[in-house]
């Protein structure tokens, strides 16, 4: 299998969530064309993740999304990295995984398996439908993938999507005493927002708020009667501390609407890995019953939804080593099910 053949190839269809079925297609006939056995699972119309295993019940699972964030970008290389939109989020991790299974398959470890969600750029709505899968509740660990520059993580932080909406009342232009400005009320109410001082955590760190969209009104000669504004809040504490301390800033001038939650999570540690702490969030939350967390990925958080996006191709073929023995240490462990145990009840029965 060529490693950088297949990151590319992955590259060069366009999957920006909600248009991921297109690759979930692809993956599904090039593994099947490899003896894997593939579930495509409807998360809704024309969106699926794709589950493949070569065992009936994997005890450890490598997984990562498929979706990208616009626009697409297609492949490009050098003699250094391979560019274009989801080189390192995560196209390229995606092929390190599946080439990881491939070594692993042809040194005899078949008790592995891959999980590739839609949806986690927004909402990780392909997660949460994966997390009832009927493998799910078999398998010991998850090996999640997302840029972590090779380090295992031991804790990411949880994200807090949510709008902020504000009234007033439309009015000419050239009279705004008869009227009252959204917009500024939104100015008003993001001044303090930005001034709040969020909880942090001695081993999460700092929580950050990015203002990542504003908008509202109709013209220029128009009093805007509403506006709004869409914040993004990576915690590093429980998110109920982080609403307390918003809703106190913003104190009843605008309507807070929640999108989307994930808490801070700790993850499993091995020795004989280089290890992290990331301030992004991942599917991990949405994934509780796939077992254990681990994550770990090629690539850097900085390139990633970038018009500059790219992955080294010494960092991909590290992670194949990586993820391989991850698998190797993880599946050495004590598993959760004394397999064993119940194959021979099956025969008792």
């Amino acid at each position: 299998m060529n490693l950088y053949r297949l990151t590319r190839d992955l590259i060069d269809i366009p999957s920006v969530t909600g248009e991921e079925e297109a690759v979930s297609l692809f993956l599904s006939q090039f593994l099947l064309s490899k003896g894997y056995k593939c579930d495509l699972q409807e998360v809704s119309q024309g969106r699926s993740n794709l589950v493949a295993t070569l065992s009936r019940s994997p005890r450890v699972v490598l997984s990562t999304h498929l979706d990208t964030v616009p626009p697409h970008v297609g492949s490009s290389e050098d003699e250094v990295f391979i560019y274009g939109r989801g080189a390192c989020d995560a196209k390229g991790i995606i092929a390190a995984q599946v080439t990881a299974c491939e070594r692993l398959r042809a040194e005899g470890v078949e008790d592995v398996g891959l999980l590739f969600t839609v949806d986690e750029e927004e909402g990780s709505a392909g997660a949460r439908a994966a997390n009832v899968h009927p493998l799910a509740s078999h398998c010991d660990y998850l090996v999640n993938g997302e840029p972590t520059d090779n380090k295992l993580a031991t804790g990411s932080q949880g994200s807090l999507r949510l709008v902020v909406r504000t009234t007033g009342s439309a009015a000419h232009s050239a009279y705004p005493e008869q009227g009252e400005s959204a917009i500024e009320n939104l100015l008003d109410v993001l001044t303090d927002v930005r001034k709040c001082e969020w909880p942090a955590d001695h081993f999460f760190g700092e929580a950050t708020c990015c203002i990542g969209t504003i908008s509202g009104g109709t013209r220029a000669n128009v009093i805007p009667a509403e506006a709004h504004a869409s914040l993004h809040i990576r915690l590093a504490t429980d998110s109920a501390l982080v609403k307390d301390a918003l809703e106190d800033s913003v104190r009843g001038r605008a309507q807070l609407e929640y999108l989307s939650v994930s808490e801070p999570v700790r993850m499993l540690c091995l020795e004989g890995f280089e290890q992290t702490i990331v301030r992004f969030t991942t599917d991990i939350p949405h994934l509780r019953n796939w077992g254990e967390p681990l994550l770990l990925g090629p690539g850097s958080i900085l390139d990633a939804h970038t018009a500059h996006e790219r992955v080294a191709k010494r960092e991909l073929a590290e992670a194949v080593d990586l993820y391989a023995r991850l698998v190797h240490a993880l599946l050495a462990r004590q598993p959760k099910v004394d397999i064993n145990a119940v194959q021979r009840k099956e025969c008792e029965l």
